[in-house]
This record gives C-alpha cells, structure tokens and sequence, in this order.
C-alpha cells in the first residue's frame, strides 16, 4: 500500500537572503536524517543578485561597489546555474524534498520544476515553456520569465526557482541574466491582459501547481515568523 506523501509550506512573506539561505541548510540537515518531512518555503527577497557556484562574475556588468547605492546585495552560492536577481514582486520556491523518496532524478526534478511555472503562467493566458537547449528555466517566446537554480546533496533538494510576477526589470540591465546575453527578461504582469490577483493569491497558486506536479496529498500550510524560524 503506497504512504501518502506530505508536504508543509512555509509561507515566509519577504526574507533577506542570507537568512533564507541559512534556513535553507538547517532544514536540509533535518531532512537528511529524517527530522521534517519534505518542507517548501514560499516567500520573496529583497533586490540580491546571486551567483552560483561556477563564479560567473563577469555577468555582472557593473562594479560590485555600485550595487549598495542601488539598495542591492551580492551573494555566492553553492547552487547550479549562473547570475540571476531576486527581488520583490518576484515569487520564489525553496523546496527541501528527497528525491530519492519521490523516486526522481536530477533531471526530471529540475523539469517538474519549469512545469510548476508553465502551469501558473496557464492560468493568466500565458503560454510558457521550457526546456530549451542547455538552458534551464521558462520562457514566453523568447522572454524568460522563470528562472532554476538547484542544488542536490545525498539527494535533498534546496534552492529552487523564480518567478518574474511584476519585479522591476530594470534590475536585470545590471546582469547577463542566467549568463545568455541575447534575450530579454519579461513578467507575468507584461504577458497577460488579465488583472492580476493579490501577489499572496499569485504565490499560493505558484504551490498548488508545484503540490499537483509532485503528487502531495496532504498539505500543512504554515505562516512563520522570522523570530521562530531557527527555533522549530
């Protein structure tokens, strides 16, 4: 008889980023020796921009001086892909899930994930797809407006995705966005004629399109506070 599988969303409102990325490494420590169940963390950053681990500084197109008078930080990660920005009005996911209990790999993970956006963008009118050659992430035509980052250890998920609801672009004039230097960055806000519903409803649809893609059947929704975070 199959176990369901549960899942618990940490709705996390805006969060800095390094206090995300600690959060990030205690619960995948848990979730390796079986201390939490699978946990996604839902929540939006502060303008950062991120690189990942192969250190791809030179997609960044100004001097890293300049970036604080823009109200913006920099930030090395251990995740695969290259530069990308993260800020407000944009939906992000952090799942913290074995994969090795799902029985995916590497690949079809990093694919359910650009499912989990071509499905939101769905309900807005919006085609999206993904998969194209070497680069990971979603796109309306050639426009992206998702971007995958992802790092696995002993089969655990952390980083995850980013989704372009309303941010302010201008911010990706800054970067070659994901290291491709001939495309354009786009929102679901430009791609749609529908008017968009509060960004909380926006971001709990992004969920349940990721919950319907990983076949969770029980869901524990969770609003935390920052002081509580470390604590549980």
């Amino acid at each position: 008889m199959r176990i369901p599988r549960n899942l618990e969303v940490w709705k996390l409102g805006t969060l800095n980023y390094l206090e995300a990325l600690k959060l990030q490494e205690k619960l995948a420590s848990d979730r390796k020796i079986s201390k939490i169940s699978d946990t996604l963390l839902s929540l939006q950053h502060p303008p950062t921009y991120t690189l990942g681990k192969r250190r791809t500084d030179y997609n960044l197109l100004i001097p890293e001086s300049e970036l604080k008078s823009m109200g913006a930080e920099l930030h090395y990660t251990q995740r695969g892909g290259d530069i990308t920005f993260h800020g407000p009005h944009q939906a992000i996911l952090y799942p913290i899930i074995s994969l090795r209990e799902i029985g995916l790999g590497a690949r079809k993970y990093v694919e359910n994930l650009e499912s989990t956006m071509i499905d939101l963008a769905s309900i807005y009118g919006v085609k999206a797809h993904g998969q194209r050659k070497c680069e990971t992430g979603v796109w309306v035509g050639e426009r992206k407006i998702g971007a995958i980052g992802v790092r696995i250890s002993s089969g655990i998920t952390s980083h995850g995705l980013a989704f372009n609801i309303d941010p302010d672009l201008s911010y990706f004039k800054h970067i070659v966005p994901c290291g491709i230097a001939d495309k354009d960055v786009t929102s679901l806000a430009k791609e749609t004629d529908i008017v968009l519903p509060d960004e909380e409803v926006v971001q709990e649809q992004l969920v349940s399109c990721f919950v319907k893609l990983f076949g969770y059947e029980n869901v524990v929704w969770k609003k935390k506070e920052l002081s509580r975070l470390m604590d549980d």
